[in-house]
């Protein structure tokens, strides 16, 4: 398409990080998208984490298509990541980043015949004074448009309001948003002239949006000095102090629930997004012409509020992710990679938390020519609270590496874990120093006993004889001591492995782990781990689990680094 060739017309609304808004023609194919002039790109981008190539729109035929010409951090239409087909008028383009630019691609003729219909249906309300129901539908129309805009949230939000005070009359109004809590924070305040103020300049009536707020019902008075005007409104203190003859308050409720509620035909409490608020010193004459178009005036506000909020849910969600995904990283890379070269004894291990991140883990530590030290953990709990406690305890137990005791380090972890109530977690662990005699000093506090292969038996040894480290402040730890012979093996795992549960619930349990330990008791390390995970997975078929999954497998193997 390139070389002169015409293409159809097209544009990119460029969003700047500020929320300022250009318009840029799509005048060639490809037309090339990156940072910096430097690499024949056609637009510009000043967002440094944005790399010089990358992307580029093409035109086939009669339609454009997106291509990834060398992003840093993936390309994204309507927040999904890209796909082969075709651009569609009115696709939002984003690069991955959080406050960076966005792009909106746009066809020329769908996007001008909105504002041509919009200045002919003013021309004719103009003409015609008493064509009020044209100037409504223009308005309606222009809220339409401003809600495919893409402008930044207030400008939208407040041209809602201004439409709002045109339809009634009103000399000021203000919209309120909800937080959290539910307690509404004025968001932004206009008069009938469509300039901005501060929302606290202005004093709304409380009562009017308290009671709104309450009922989740709209309130709208044309004159409370009237006979027929609401006589609580009419004595209220701030209407009276204000002299305020109309008011109105719709509250915006999520428009989520609304098509639920509208499906299922089962009214729902509503969340409270936020409430439109009119008033005015003179009495106003709403025909049914007007409250309907107030009240579609009031649901786009709601829609654009419940968008907002839930691309805010959105953007702190693959926040979240994403930390989540660098936490899990740094978890694993701190997992010990290369137990086969340790001295003394083989191992194999694995761990697959059951979250992004999880509570179990295993360590392994040289102490010298002549001893070695293995452990596995399982902090109570799951998530990142557990996560943090195990990175706690490795650094705890690191100090064994230093010639601390083993009964020492235990002691001092479990103190600095009991001692900070805030962390409400303990782990169950098994901790052993194994030398090149194979002399075995361990102790096991609350952990599931190891399965021992020995003479080609197996059978659970070494039972817990100490509390969990992180209950109590001042529990002692006293090694004990056993002897292993040449190629006995130690099977260390967490509950994980033998609570794990199949599609039907039922668990793996100890005995079929026994059995598929016995039936590869004399295969080596790595080949015994990975019967242990194929017969594990045989049997949970996929199925979600509810615990972290941990396997450490010791052999003593004297001269096993040689």
């Amino acid at each position: 398409m390139s070389g002169g060739t015409a293409i159809p017309e097209a544009i990119l609304d460029v969003v700047d990080p500020d929320g300022s808004r250009r318009s840029v023609p799509i005048s060639q194919s490809p037309f090339l998208i990156g940072r910096g002039a430097e690499a024949g790109n056609h637009l510009h981008l000043t967002d440094g984490r944005i790399s010089r190539s990358c992307a580029a729109v093409v035109c086939r035929g009669s339609e454009f298509y997106l291509e990834d010409r060398g992003s840093r951090h993936g390309l994204f239409v309507n927040n999904e990541k890209l796909q082969p087909t075709p651009l569609k008028n009115g696709d939002v383009i984003s690069f991955g980043l959080e406050n960076s630019y966005q792009l909106v691609f746009r066809t020329e003729p769908m996007e001008e015949s909105v504002p041509k219909l919009l200045s002919r249906l003013d021309e004719a309300s103009s003409l015609d004074p008493q064509a009020r129901e044209l100037r409504h539908l223009s308005l309606l129309l222009e809220a339409g448009t401003l809600l495919q805009s893409h402008l930044p949230l207030d400008k939208v939000l407040g041209a809602m309001v201004d439409h709002a005070i045109a339809v009634t009359g009103a000399d000021q109004g203000i919209l309120f948003e909800a937080d959290e809590g539910g307690n509404l924070r004025p968001r932004l305040a206009r008069l009938r002239n469509k300039t901005s103020v501060a929302p606290e300049s202005l004093s709304p009536s409380q009562t009017v949006i308290a009671r709104a707020a309450r009922t989740r019902t709209s309130i709208v008075e044309s004159d409370l000095a009237a006979a027929a005007g609401d006589t609580t409104l009419r004595q209220a203190p701030s209407i009276v102090m204000q002299q305020l003859r109309s008011v109105v308050a719709i509250p915006l409720s999520s428009m989520s629930q609304l098509r639920l509620s509208d499906k299922t035909n089962v009214a729902a409490e509503r969340d409270l997004l936020g409430l439109l608020y009119l008033d005015s010193r003179r009495p106003a004459a709403f025909t049914s012409l007007e409250r309907r178009v107030l009240d579609t005036l009031a649901l786009e506000a709601a829609s654009v509020l419940d968008n907002a909020r839930l691309a805010r849910k959105e953007r702190e969600r693959l926040q979240l992710e994403q930390e989540l995904a660098a936490a899990r990283h740094i978890q694993q890379t701190l997992l010990p990679k290369e137990l086969h070269r340790l001295a003394h004894f083989q191992g194999a291990a694995w761990n697959a938390p059951c979250m992004a991140v999880g509570g179990d883990y295993f360590d392994v530590y040289e102490l010298g020519p002549r001893r070695s030290a293995f452990l596995i953990a399982d902090v109570s709990g799951k998530g990142l609270g557990a996560a943090m406690v195990t990175a706690m305890l490795q650094g705890a137990f690191s100090a064994l590496t230093l010639g601390h005791s083993l009964g020492a380090v235990c002691q001092h972890a479990n103190r600095f874990i009991a001692s900070r109530s805030e962390f409400r977690r303990y782990a169950t662990l098994f901790l052993g120093i194994l030398d090149a005699d194979g002399q075995l000093e361990y102790v096991n506090a609350g952990h599931l006993p190891p399965l021992l292969v020995r003479g080609g038996r197996v059978e659970p040894a070494f039972e817990a004889t100490s509390l969990p480290v992180g209950l109590f402040a001042e529990t002692p730890y006293t090694p004990m001591a056993a002897k292993l012979a040449p190629g006995e093996t130690l099977v260390l795992f967490t509950d994980g492995v033998n609570e794990a549960v199949n599609p039907q619930g039922e668990r793996y349990e100890m005995e079929r782990l026994e059995h598929v330990v016995a039936r590869n008791s004399t295969a080596g390390v790595e080949e015994l781990r990975r019967a242990v995970l194929k017969d594990l997975e045989g049997f949970t078929q996929g199925a979600a689990q509810a615990d972290d999954v941990t396997l450490l497998i010791v052999r003593y193997q004297p001269g096993s680094a040689a």
